[in-house]
């Protein structure tokens, strides 16, 4: 084998992994984890084997096309846990992780859904939680969180936050800015009154109501 197939070789498998990648991300973002290796090599225009070949494992999958969102996760939670004032260091992680989020839909799955355990990916998760726990006790602590907040209870919000629907990204951010602006508020231990972000105008969702049967 010549040392120029030998590098078409690999600069194809190269492509073939990323390839993968994109197209699994975009699936697991919008159509739930459930989706099928088969599915995925059908989008990505490649044969099941190919896709087996680079992840033998649907779990190897999950945790490589999440790996770049988790990374994101720890980057917002070690600014927010670096932060001197906890209460701030807490809106700090809702507020990024919300617009983050606003702009990849995959990326709160990588924090909020208990992924199959990877070598690897199971700690780092474990690690993201464990920040994020320990800056709702700081803010809880100093008394600027209502003291009957849970992890669960951002958890929660994030999720909320994945029900943003809006073609334009800066649409979506700014939703979720505002919707933030309000969890923020409810979460403090005394309320402020504070002026929220503009309001956005959201497509409502429609669906086609059946013709009754005569």
């Amino acid at each position: 084998m010549t040392v120029e197939v030998r590098h078409r070789r690999r600069s194809d498998a190269r492509d073939n992994r990323e390839r993968i990648l994109a197209v699994a991300r975009l699936a697991f973002a919008t159509d739930g984890l459930d989706v099928p290796i088969r599915e995925i090599a059908r989008r990505a225009q490649l044969g099941p084997a190919t896709v087996y070949r680079h992840f033998p494992t649907k779990e190897a999958l999950l945790a490589a096309a999440f790996a770049e969102q988790m990374a994101a996760c720890s980057a917002i939670l070690e600014e927010g846990l670096a932060h001197p004032d906890p209460w701030l260091g807490f809106r700090l992680i809702v507020e990024k992780l919300m617009e983050t989020h606003a702009l990849d839909r995959g990326f709160a799955r990588a924090f909020v859904t208990q992924l199959p355990a990877e070598a690897g990916f199971a700690a780092d998760r474990a690690r993201t939680l464990r920040m994020a726990a320990e800056i709702v006790d700081r803010a809880r602590t100093a008394g600027r969180l209502r003291p009957d907040f849970v992890l669960d209870d951002l958890i929660l919000a994030l999720m909320a936050n994945e029900g943003i629907r809006a073609d334009d990204p800066t649409t979506r951010v700014a939703a979720a800015r505002r919707f933030a602006a309000l969890m923020l508020q409810s979460f403090q231990a005394t309320p402020s009154r504070t002026p929220l972000p503009p309001p956005v105008r959201l497509p409502l969702p429609t669906h086609e109501i059946p013709h009754s049967r005569s």
